[in-house]
């Protein structure tokens, strides 16, 4: 059975991703996000498939560094201890260290750039754009700033 990292920051992206459940079971699969109040309750749905880095957000200009370089370490040991073949991802900064990792190590890269964004570029999604094996859209107007994306619609 292939191993599929599903991994994205704790919010919206991580409701996105959620829409993706009914393809959990497809696979030897892993969830990774942030630890916050929000997802600590599902530790019991899913017990040793969700796995958590820190919470830290970029609006925290003092913290956001350290715990980036944080989630960087940890991200690399959760890779080195899942092993995924493929990493599928709605964003956002949570999502961008694992993507580079798991492609510095062959895994398959999946994207979705989030529903959220209409007209303008996330910032992962610039980043992992550029090695992605499959980069999806949600709406078809983001065509015109991903010309090589793929727009499938919305995963709601």
């Amino acid at each position: 059975m292939k191993k599929v990292m599903f991994i994205s920051s704790t919010g919206g992206h991580f409701s996105e991703l959620l829409q993706l459940s009914t393809m959990f079971d497809n696979y030897d699969y892993s969830i990774v996000t942030e630890k916050t109040k929000m997802v600590e309750a599902l530790k019991e749905k899913y017990q040793d498939k969700i796995h958590f880095l820190c919470y830290g957000t970029k609006d925290h200009k003092l913290s956001y560094p350290f715990k980036l370089m944080l989630n960087c370490v940890k991200s690399l040991f959760l890779f080195l201890k899942i092993r995924p073949m493929y990493i599928i991802t709605t964003g956002a900064h949570t999502a961008g260290p694992m993507c580079c990792i798991g492609k510095l190590f062959g895994a398959k890269i999946i994207y979705i750039e989030t529903f959220a964004n209409i007209k303008t570029k996330t910032i992962t999604g610039r980043l992992i754009y550029k090695f992605a094996d499959l980069f999806l859209v949600q709406w078809e107007s983001m065509l015109k700033l991903y010309p090589k994306a793929i727009y499938k619609g919305w995963i709601y």
